[in-house]
């Protein structure tokens, strides 16, 4: 069902943020006017758009016992898991990392001299860039993972979630990583480039309520503004989430303002297809849909390989 647009409030102004320490990681309060209904609502799925601007909030001090099945989905997923890494390219960053050969540069005296051989015997009149150094090349990613928590990602789904940012939180440890939880509002679970522990990741997921409507858009906004400093051909937001967008503005709008955008769009409830699909084509991704957790690892494998 297409999304209903309902007018829009020309004189709202517009929310500000203001950054803040929380017990679950950086913290920005909306500036704005109150929203209508703060209190959240339990869940729902209509499907729909609202004039509800969301903010970002921290997360309950709350200590809980994981449940051990959840471990062992994370397990099975992460032994699945295969994420391709970035493909090098003659401007990548040079500095720590993978030692390669590549172009004079005016940076490297270690000469590759089996290569270098190999291209003067085609150019006897070489120029600087003829000759090829062994340089150490860094392929380094910016991954914003956007989960949601919503009242319609209860139960089993919440736990395939976890699961899968724990898996793949695991396997993206060579790449910076941010992570933000979501439903009416958001929270920011690990700002982008901080250490990652994919035990913890897991435990502050399941440690929050599944409750609230489902408002895709906020969260890609904060993903852009933590991607703002990144290079586009480094940066990528990956959605895990029903798609069933039911507050906040159209979402479509704000995944094409982004660098790309993949959606892992998990089918095995009430979910929106066409809204997955139509998000990661304006983010120039692509959307995986998944009926269960032992979809998700070649879902992302697939989503990581293109």
């Amino acid at each position: 069902m297409p999304l209903r647009r309902k007018p829009k409030q020309l004189d709202a102004p517009p929310t500000l943020f203001e950054a803040s320490s929380g017990a679950g990681g950086m913290v920005l309060r909306g500036g704005g006017p109150p929203r209508r209904g703060a209190a959240a609502p339990p869940g729902g799925t209509a499907r729909g758009e609202t004039d509800e601007t969301g903010a970002l909030v921290p997360l309950p001090d709350e200590t809980v016992e994981v449940d051990p099945s959840v471990r062992a989905r994370a397990r099975e997923i992460a032994a699945r898991l295969a994420v391709p890494r970035p493909r090098r390219d003659a401007t990548a960053r040079r500095g720590v990392g993978n030692l390669v050969s590549v172009p004079y540069r005016g940076a490297s005296d270690d000469i590759d001299l089996d290569r270098t051989i190999e291209v003067l015997a085609e150019r006897p009149v070489p120029d600087d860039e003829d000759i090829v150094v062994r340089e150490r090349v860094r392929a380094r990613r910016s991954v914003v993972l956007l989960v949601d928590v919503s009242g319609s990602m209860r139960g089993e789904r919440i736990k395939t979630a976890a699961a899968t940012v724990g898996a793949l939180s695991a396997e993206l440890s060579h790449d910076d990583l941010g992570l933000v939880a979501f439903w009416s509002d958001a929270a920011v679970l690990l700002p982008l480039g901080s250490p990652v522990n994919s035990a913890e990741i897991v435990d502050t997921i399941l440690r929050i309520p599944a409750r609230g409507l489902t408002n895709i858009a906020f969260p890609l906004e904060v993903a852009a503004r933590q991607l703002a400093r990144v290079p586009a051909r480094d940066a990528r937001v990956l959605l895990l989430s029903d798609c069933v967008h039911n507050a906040g503005p159209d979402p479509r709008p704000l995944a094409a303002r982004l660098p790309r955008l993949d959606v892992l769009l998990d089918a095995t409830g009430e979910k929106d297809v066409e809204l997955g699909r139509e998000l990661a084509a304006r983010g120039r991704g692509t959307c995986r849909v998944v009926h269960g957790h032992r979809d998700v690892a070649p879902a992302i494998g697939r989503i990581f390989g293109s």
